[in-house]
C-alpha cells in the first residue's frame, strides 16, 4: 500500500530515421584583399557634459538626498529608544506594585 509504483520507461514509437552522412568539402581560399584604414566609431549617444550649473544641481540633489534618509533613520532609532525606555518604565511599575501587594498580606 505503501510501497511507491516507479513508471517504467516508455519505448520509442513511430518511424526513426537514421542519421545524414555529411560529406567533406573543399575551402578554396580567395584572393587577399588589403582591408580599409580603420575608421572612427560613430558614438550612437552625445556625450554629457556637465556644466556648473548641473554639477551643483547634482551635488545639491544629493545632499538633499542624505539629510532625508539620515533624518528617517534617526527618526526611527529615536522610536526605538522611546518605546523600550516606555516599556522598562511599564515594567518598574508593575514590579513595585506587585512587590507592594505581597507585602500587605
Amino acid at each position: 500500500m505503501f510501497r511507491p509504483k516507479i513508471p517504467t520507461m516508455p519505448t520509442p514509437t513511430g518511424h526513426v530515421t537514421p542519421p545524414a552522412v555529411v560529406e567533406p568539402t573543399t575551402v578554396v581560399p580567395a584572393a587577399q584583399i588589403p582591408s580599409p584604414a580603420p575608421v572612427a566609431p560613430v558614438p550612437s549617444r552625445p556625450t554629457v557634459q556637465l556644466t556648473p550649473g548641473t554639477a551643483l544641481a547634482l551635488v545639491g540633489g544629493g545632499t538633499a538626498v542624505v539629510l532625508v534618509v539620515g533624518a528617517v533613520l534617526v527618526s526611527m532609532l529615536l522610536a526605538v529608544a522611546i518605546t523600550g525606555a516606555s516599556v522598562a518604565v511599564c515594567a518598574v511599575v508593575l514590579r513595585s506594585l506587585l512587590a507592594s501587594e505581597t507585602k500587605r498580606r
